[in-house]
């Protein structure tokens, strides 16, 4: 647990890594505490009208362990279970977890984690073929959904040859059991394995915006990885009073490993709440009536927040909120400070190797323009992706972080050769690139440039997407602002900006140039946007990421309809 100090130097030097040789995550999130202390509560489940009902950890255990014992009858095993001849590297059986925010969804994660199985986090959005590649690619044993679920898998039912179980909190099916009978009966007894922290433990699937999404396999250490970004970035999380919240999806690593699973493990009050649609009124309301103190929001739902008229009138006064996956801009900050009553602290990493790099209002640790310093106990740099070697300072490269690292990935699912091709060996060692490009200032500040493909040339310059998209966000005409280049002959490609309008807006060709010129007079003439295109819906990952490769389709498509009009 970070400590803090009066400078940021002074918090690195007193941080030391303690990452035991034996390490379960389900007995760390939940046995732990129900051992310690039974009636503390763990989850708050709000319904949609704003009520609510708590779960303590002695009820998490003994939910957790009646589920453990389903399965285990059911023929799904754990690490600690598999056959001798299987060796000390066998991996457990591959659990699914196909549900919303909810109690269930903890449940099932921390039940598979004891067992020594391996559980996968899906969102509930997926469509047929995306479950398909996941749940075959990992050779999924066993999952637990809910009726929405349970369509999509009835579809796939004959292209999954591995699945064995499905249990749904809805109801019995045909060929699926109905979730809340199987556990029914089971013992509330049930030991957790003795894994070693580097044992695998959980395999997210990146957003990847091209191709299939790729495993990535972490060991039950990577939670303990995770926390010193989860701190620093809630200045210096817990607090006594502390309750917190996110509107990312238990499905995605922001939501699973930078909320949920932090706050179990320490001990502190996590709201668990289901939207049917997510609104910035309804985020508004739910952290006024429940007093919810800290909260991890993407830029998605910070600009949907934004959008609210009068959004200071909820009084809302919170001790920490986190945001990470785009850059905020000065105008979010501030409307932070206004709105919710304390500075956003951005923070990066990927699914890879997360929670590596954070601002801290409490150490002033901030910049605008930039994401952060290095987290205390990771080693970052800013290198030659070619040699591995450091870039000077104020030089453009790519963004590394030194292995071995606790909240390192273990490796790719099946994919060895992506694994390897993940990292760079230099002086210093072997570094994992996140491919993505940073500058590194003369203080230690990071500012994020763009993904690797992100980052445009023109006439001579490399002009990231993420500063021209912030100047963007400040002009009140635009919601979402997605920036790539548009290929042209003279200058080899041109800032095109994809806009999708805030409401009482309509596109006119003033519009454009009004825009166009904002950014001009605010940024620099080689930035500005030469072309201004109004869309009606932004195309994002479903982690609230805009997807510019498809974008950049349509700036090539439309390139080569110029070319061929001429």
């Amino acid at each position: 647990m970070l400590i803090k100090k009066e400078t940021y130097e002074q918090t690195c030097a007193d941080f030391h890594w303690q990452v035991p040789e034996r390490y379960n995550i389900g007995w760390d999130i939940c046995d732990k505490w129900a051992a310690e202390d039974p009636n503390r509560t763990a989850i708050i489940d709000v319904e949609e009208d704003l009520s609510s009902h708590e779960v303590s950890f002695a009820d998490l255990k003994a939910l957790s362990n009646q589920l453990a014992n389903a399965l285990a009858e059911r023929g799904v095993k754990g690490k600690g279970t598999k056959p001798s001849g299987d060796g000390e590297e066998a991996i457990g059986d591959r659990v699914g977890v196909l549900l919303p925010q909810s109690i269930e969804t903890a449940i099932a994660h921390i039940a598979a984690l004891k067992m020594g199985c391996v559980s996968i986090p899906l969102f509930t959005l997926f469509g047929e073929e995306a479950l398909e590649h996941r749940l075959n690619d990992s050779g999924a044993r066993a999952i637990i959904t809910n009726k929405e679920g349970v369509a999509k898998l009835t579809a796939l039912r004959d292209r999954l040859p591995e699945l064995q179980v499905i249990l749904s909190v809805d109801g019995a099916d045909d060929g699926v059991e109905d979730f809340s009978s199987a556990c029914k009966g089971q013992s509330e007894d049930f030991t957790p394995f003795d894994s070693r922290s580097d044992d695998p433990a959980i395999l997210i699937y990146t957003s990847g915006t091209t191709g299939n999404p790729k495993g990535a396999l972490h060991g039950h250490r990577v939670l303990l990885g995770h926390l010193p970004g989860v701190e620093i970035s809630h200045n210096f999380f817990p607090q006594t009073g502390d309750k917190i919240w996110t509107p990312a999806d238990w499905a995605w690593i922001g939501g699973l490993l930078d909320v949920l699973m932090p706050a179990l493990h320490h001990g502190v009050p996590v709201v668990a709440r289901r939207f049917s649609k997510f609104t910035g009124e309804a985020a508004l309301d739910l952290i006024k009536v429940h007093g919810i103190q800290n909260t991890f929001l993407p830029p998605t739902a910070l600009k949907m927040m934004r959008q609210v008229s009068k959004c200071a009138c909820w009084g809302i006064e919170m001790r920490s909120v986190a945001s990470g996956g785009e850059s905020l801009g000065t105008e979010l900050i501030e409307w932070g400070q206004q709105v919710l009553g304390t500075t956003i602290n951005e923070f990066y990493g990927q699914t890879e190797c997360n929670m590596i790099v954070s601002s801290c209002a409490d150490l002033e640790l901030t910049r605008p323009g930039t994401m952060g310093k290095p987290v205390p106990g990771h080693e970052l740099a800013v290198l030659d992706a070619d040699s591995g070697e450091r870039m000077p300072v104020g030089q453009e490269g790519a963004i590394g972080v030194l292995s071995p690292d606790p909240v390192m990935f273990l490796r790719y699912w099946n994919n060895p050769k992506a694994t390897d091709d993940k990292f760079v060996k230099g002086p210093e060692g072997h570094w994992l690139l996140t491919g993505d490009q940073g500058v590194c200032d003369d203080d230690g500040y990071i500012r994020f440039v763009g993904r690797d493909d992100d980052v445009i040339g023109s006439a001579g310059y490399r002009i990231g997407p993420g500063e021209v998209e912030d100047c963007l966000l400040r002009h009140p005409a635009v919601q979402f602002a997605g920036v790539v280049g548009k290929p042209d002959e003279l200058r080899n490609a041109v800032v095109a900006a994809y806009i999708k309008l805030a409401d009482g807006y309509e596109p006119s060709d003033d519009l454009e140039k009004e825009i166009a010129l904002f950014v001009k007079s605010r940024l620099a003439a080689h930035e500005y946007p030469r072309v201004v295109r109004f869309i009606d819906e932004m195309p994002m990952t479903t982690t609230g990421k805009i997807i510019r490769g498809q974008l950049r389709t349509m700036a090539v498509d439309e390139a080569k309809a110029d070319k061929a009009a001429k």
